[in-house]
């Protein structure tokens, strides 16, 4: 029977993503549900100073309320040229959580004047599982890039339209779920943190 894994965020895009990553690396061995199946859980403030500290956050929070191992991310993007910002603040660059276009706009007008050559960007992506009785671990993932001038794409969410991966022409909203997956901050988190979460899900029974 799969362990029940609670994935720590709202966000349905992250949960497929998370969902269709971990189904490739334990087939079957994982039943990942969000916080949307425990409607008394609160959204946790991010309070840390780094990823790593909220992810943390995030995943302890939901194992002690659920009863359940938890597994979270933060990620976000860092701008070179705006020393490393929007960093922690990605999903709310524009002053409300979560909207994606003004969060694009925002960045965009702020890069407006900075020439090709010095657009260079990163993803970061921290994942944390937690487990009830208080185990953690932690793994960290990049994706470097550069910044695009305009949107393009229609895929992934985000700042995905307007991140082009290294050595490529294209968006990362322009790629299929299995090209991004492959080289994305979040796949690359997600694999180097999947055999502890099989290991720690295993040890459970």
């Amino acid at each position: 029977m799969p362990q029940t894994l609670v994935l720590a965020t709202r966000n349905q895009g992250k949960i497929v993503e998370f969902r269709r990553i971990l189904e490739a690396l334990a087939p079957g061995e994982i039943n990942l549900v969000g916080v949307d199946q425990f409607p008394e859980l609160v959204d946790v403030e991010e309070t840390g100073t780094s990823f790593a500290e909220n992810a943390l956050l995030k995943a302890r929070y939901t194992a002690e309320a659920t009863g359940f191992p938890a597994i979270s991310d933060d990620s976000g993007l860092c701008v070179d040229a705006l020393n490393g910002d929007p960093g922690i603040f990605s999903a709310r660059w524009a002053g409300l959580h979560g909207d994606d276009v003004a969060n694009l706009q925002k960045l965009l007008a702020q890069l407006s004047d900075i020439a090709d050559e010095s657009r260079g960007a990163h993803f970061t992506c921290v994942s944390a599982i937690a487990l009830p009785d208080g185990r953690a671990h932690v793994e960290e993932g990049r994706m470097i890039g550069r910044i695009l001038r305009a949107p393009i794409g229609d895929g992934g969410f985000g700042y995905d339209p307007i991140f082009a991966p290294l050595g490529m022409s294209i968006s990362t909203a322009q790629m299929s779920a299995e090209e991004k997956d492959a080289i994305s901050h979040r796949g690359k988190s997600l694999r180097a943190i999947a055999p502890h979460v099989i290991e720690m899900l295993r040890s459970l029974g």
